[in-house]
């Protein structure tokens, strides 16, 4: 129970301490996880030193707790890796790192192979016996970098945003990939796995790609099961943290992987697809939640890992320091040939931008090594089937490398990057940001005046307190002549970009207010990111390209509808024309927000031209949409009204719950009698949020009595005729029939259009009517392609059936016979054919028929 007390009582000791040493380090300009390293050195020295003298008492318990903490390396890879890694990555734009990934991964798996290989190739000869496979052990130990104190300081000075994607990403995998090879040198070492370098780069290939793909379905599970939570955030939470720490634990012992890439790949799964499944306020609180959790496992690790680090430096004599500046030179050699020698062998090959030498000066200087490498090393030293000196020479070496990046180059690195002038905007977005601060504070001075006259201050004191903002709203007739001198090129995508992100805001807001499902969000968000990357690759005609695309049939309407053809199950078909239509009415509803943004906001700073094309690139997609949902509403205007009442009354249970809140916050209304109204208004909500189902509309008995030919038979023959027809639905613009192809099937239309492609002038069909028929009388191949105008409902009748149905009904075999001898009297007249060419061969066919 004594040493459960002393457990207890140094971990909120320690948590305590790091709640006191982060204002402290932004008071002094110093990076965090530079003073968390300093204060556990400093700690770590105190209890070796005194903790022999200490009596009984709040010293003596305080220093035997630090003391007898007993962090072994698992424990620090187990209790605090796994949140450490889930947590970075679960922050990750991934967005962006997609951008970034031949260079991340350069940096991460060449580099730390590149960085393992130098390091130990650089020891080997002077290592005084240590063995090549320990001098590589070390290496992989050193591959590792930790961006913690990077990212603070990228983020004090504005760094830019490319910089701080290529560091948090490269740290990211190469911990991964330093981990795995780690783990896999020590296995050789101890003699757990052959010594044979092809079998170790199999064998390390094995784990990472392993890692990846179980990582990969454990973050789809985790995407899956989230919804299901229903927005009870406690829940998200834990349910995340169980997937990071699971992950972690079936990956490394019951999978067999890397149980690191596998984390971090499901952090960046669950950060890709989660903010599509979870409203934007969930999201919010679980990224805040994970905050707090990184924050709790950096800075203790980190502190646990430097207390170790006096005991680690304890043996160590002047070779050692001689051993540590040859590491030190072999390890920023490394990193140097990766950056300036096979980074820009990707922008060659025109697999990644161009990485500037300032940035890379930056990244290479900035390969700061934190906790991984400390606890690597304790783990190295606790390794008692490793040999005696390969233990002191890997605890040594590392501790002291890691020290001297956080203490030597960390410190330098701010100034560094002052020097080579990244921590200034770029010309154009300075521009920008002037132009921005111009328009937003312009008005501020007559709001700032209308105050001061409600509450009767005189106008000196307003004039002097509004000084700044009468010079700003001077300065704002001034930008018609700043876009006159910026190419309109510029202007034009730069306005384009903040378009797009704010299309995308509109749908998470929609979402967020609960009037937009989790299916057509995630639908809408991955349109709004195919947007993205067109503008950013093909600028105005790319975006007009990708913008048409998705209104496309997706694929999953094409197989459902395939589906459906085959086996007659409607529902899939169903629930995408569902998903559609929702789709539709909430890209037109945001297009008319982004209409009203743009005059709104894009005019003003970016001028008429820019704001003009926009305008008729809105007002195309626009119009484009309601074309789409036309032809969706023509067949289908029950479920189009259904659509249109869910969408309103989930907009009044929005405002409804907004008026109650107000009257909370107001006193009006009690706390008691607000959440019995909230639990009435969440039943509503419920019910509300239940899509109707949408009726394809496909019943035979129902679309037969349509048909023109079949609309006067008694009920008995419709509905022996029924049995041999097979509804069908066709969506606009797909070919029904083709040209030249050998026909097995007629067709009549029970609902819609279709167009008889044939001739210079095209015939069109509509309900009632039936095509096709000529082929199969004929036993010729089709002599024009027919096109769906619109969705239409079809009954298909095969070859076989209806030389079944034309023997025992001679009135519809005549019928069906005589409107196919005048389509063909008129296509030969159209043709101006003579007597005796195929089309009388045809018409004769066709007379035998009948």
């Amino acid at each position: 129970m004594h040493d459960l007390v002393l457990t207890v009582f140094a971990v909120t000791s320690l948590l305590g301490l790091v709640s006191l040493l982060l204002p402290l380090a932004e008071r002094l300009s110093v990076p965090y996880a530079v003073l968390l390293a300093a204060v556990g050195c400093a700690l770590g020295g105190a209890v070796g030193l005194l903790i022999d003298g200490a009596g009984q008492g709040l010293l003596g318990d305080t220093l035997r707790a630090f003391a007898g903490f007993g962090m072994t390396a698992d424990a620090f890879l187990y209790i605090f890796l796994p949140a450490l890694l889930f947590e970075t990555a679960l922050n990750v734009d991934v967005r962006r790192l997609t951008d970034e990934v031949a260079p991340v991964l350069l940096l991460a798996v060449i580099g730390v192979l590149v960085s393992t290989a130098i390091v130990g190739l650089a020891l080997w000869p002077i290592a005084g016996g240590v063995p090549l496979l320990g001098c590589l052990l070390l290496g992989s130990i050193l591959a590792t970098t930790d961006p913690v104190a990077v990212v603070a300081i990228f983020r004090d000075i504005g760094a830019p945003r490319r910089l701080n994607t290529l560091v948090e990403g490269e740290s990211l995998f190469n911990d991964a990939a330093a981990i795995a090879l780690f783990t896999l040198l020590a296995a050789m070492l101890t003699g757990e796995r052959a010594a044979s370098p092809l079998h170790a780069f199999e064998e390390f290939l094995r784990d990472f790609a392993g890692g990846l793909v179980f990582g990969y379905v454990a973050g789809r599970i985790a995407c899956l099961l989230l919804p299901m939570l229903r927005d009870h955030r406690l829940a998200e939470t834990t349910l995340t943290l169980a997937f990071a720490y699971l992950t972690f634990v079936l990956g490394e012992r019951y999978v067999d992987v890397s149980g690191v890439v596998a984390t971090v790949t499901a952090g960046l799964v669950v950060s890709s697809q989660g903010r599509r499944r979870l409203s934007p306020s969930s999201w919010d609180n679980l990224a805040r939640s994970w905050e707090q959790i990184g924050f709790w496992a950096t800075s203790l690790i980190f502190l646990l890992a430097a207390m170790a680090a006096p005991g680690l430096l304890a043996h160590a004599g002047l070779n050692d320091l001689l051993l540590l500046g040859a590491v030190i030179a072999a390890a920023i050699a490394a990193r140097a040939l990766t950056l300036f020698g096979l980074l820009p062998l990707l922008s060659a090959v025109r697999l990644a931008q161009k990485v500037e030498t300032s940035q890379k000066l930056v990244i290479l200087w900035g390969g700061m090594r934190g906790a991984v490498s400390l606890a690597l090393a304790l783990a190295a030293t606790e390794n008692h089937a490793l040999p005696p000196e390969i233990r002191q020479f890997v605890g040594v070496l590392a501790t002291g490398f890691v020290l001297f990046t956080l203490f030597a180059m960390a410190p330098t690195l701010r100034p560094l990057i002052r020097v080579l002038r990244l921590d200034r905007l770029a010309p154009a977005e300075l521009a920008m940001r002037n132009r921005v601060m111009t328009l937003a504070l312009s008005t501020i001075n007559e709001e700032v005046d209308g105050i001061a006259r409600d509450h009767a201050i005189s106008d000196e004191v307003t004039m002097d307190a509004t000084a700044r903002y009468r010079r700003h709203a001077n300065a704002a007739s001034d930008l018609a002549e700043e876009n006159a001198q910026i190419p309109a090129e510029s202007r034009l995508h730069t306005a384009l970009v903040i378009l797009v992100e704010r299309e995308r805001e509109f749908y998470m807001e929609y979402f967020e207010e609960r009037t937009m499902s989790r299916r057509a969000v995630a639908t809408l968000l991955a349109q709004v990111t195919a947007l993205r990357d067109a503008v950013k690759t093909g600028g105005i005609a790319a975006y007009r390209e990708s913008a048409a695309r998705n209104l496309a049939f997706t694929r999953g309407l094409r197989v459902s509808l395939w589906l459906h053809r085959m086996t007659r199950l409607e529902r899939p078909l169903a629930q995408r024309l569902a998903d559609r239509f929702e789709v539709l009415l909430a890209t037109r509803l945001v297009l008319g927000e982004l209409q009203r943004f743009a005059e709104r906001q894009l005019q003003q700073l970016f001028g008429a031209g820019p704001f003009e094309i926009l305008q008729v690139e809105l007002s195309e997609r626009q119009a484009a949409v309601d074309q789409a949902i036309a032809a969706l509403m023509l067949q289908y205007p029950t479920y189009a009204r259904a659509l249109q009442m869910q969408f309103l009354k989930l907009t009044a249970i929005r405002l409804e719950e907004a008026r109650y809140r107000q009257l909370c916050a107001e006193s009006v209304i009690s706390m008691e009698v607000f959440n019995d109204l909230q639990r009435e208004l969440s039943l509503r909500r419920r019910q509300a949020e239940q899509r109707p189902r949408l009726d394809l509309g496909l019943r035979r008995d129902e679309l037969v009595g349509r048909v023109a030919l079949f609309a006067g038979l008694p009920e008995e023959r419709r509905r022996r005729i029924a049995r041999v027809l097979k509804p069908r639905l066709a969506m606009p613009g797909e070919l029904i029939i083709r040209q030249g192809e050998r026909g097995d099937s007629m067709f009549f239309i029970s609902s819609g259009a279709v167009e008889v492609r044939i001739g210079p002038k095209p015939v069109r069909l509509g309900t009632g009517d039936f095509v096709g028929e000529i082929a199969l009388l004929t036993r010729r191949p089709r002599t024009a392609d027919v096109v769906a105008l619109g969705y239409c409902q079809l009954l298909t009748l095969t070859r076989r059936d209806l030389r079944i149905l034309m023997r025992k009904d001679d009135e519809l075999r005549r019928q069906i016979a005589s409107v196919a001898r005048k389509r063909l009297r008129s296509s030969s007249a159209s043709a101006a054919t003579r007597p005796g060419d195929e089309t009388e061969g045809a018409a004769a066919a066709v007379s035998a028929a009948e």
